[in-house]
Formats: structure tokens, sequence, C-alpha cells
């Protein structure tokens, strides 16, 4: 991959399943998002997952993915749901929401 590709922003929507509710999960992924740089937003869902949807570059999401596979140090991440596509820039940060 050239200089430009590793830069180009693309967008990253997972579904944590597991434990991942009532352990800081959406705490912990607001400040690791926010220390990467990526903007997008994260939430509880009502089937007791945590969605999220971050936008940045491929390599920088590649790292933010590997922390939803672990999670915060109360989690116990069973399945991580991944699904690229191409970034909208519709965000200028990265919050928590409410679905």
């Amino acid at each position: 991959m050239d200089e430009r590709g590793k830069r180009e922003k693309v967008r990253l929507h997972a579904v944590v399943e597991g434990m991942v509710q009532g352990v800081n999960f959406r705490y912990y992924t607001v400040r690791t998002a926010r220390r990467l740089g990526l903007t997008g937003w994260v939430a509880n869902r009502r089937d007791g997952a945590v969605e999220t949807v971050a936008e940045g570059p491929r390599e920088t999401l590649e790292t933010f993915l590997a922390f939803l596979h672990d999670g915060p140090p109360a989690a116990v991440v069973q399945r991580v749901v991944p699904q690229w596509g191409e970034a909208t820039g519709t965000f200028s940060d990265f919050k928590v929401i409410h679905l």
C-alpha cells in the first residue's frame, strides 16, 4: 500500500458482543478513539451489545479494532462483527450516543 492509501480514510462499523455493558466499555472506546484521532460514535444496544462507527485511516482503525476485541479490563468480549466501508466525513469528533 502506498502512503496515500495508508492515510485515506475509511469507515469501520462494529458490533461488540459479550459482557460489554456496565464495564465502562463506552468510556474506554471514546478514550481510545480520541487518542487515535478517529471520529464517530459508540452506543449501548438494547440487546446487550455495544455498537460503534469510526472513521480514519485503515491502519489506525485496525488498531482500534484490536482494542474492541479486548475491551476494557472488566469486559468479556465474545465476538466482534466488523464491517468496512467508505468514510463519509460526517463526524467531527468521537462521542457516546444513545440509540
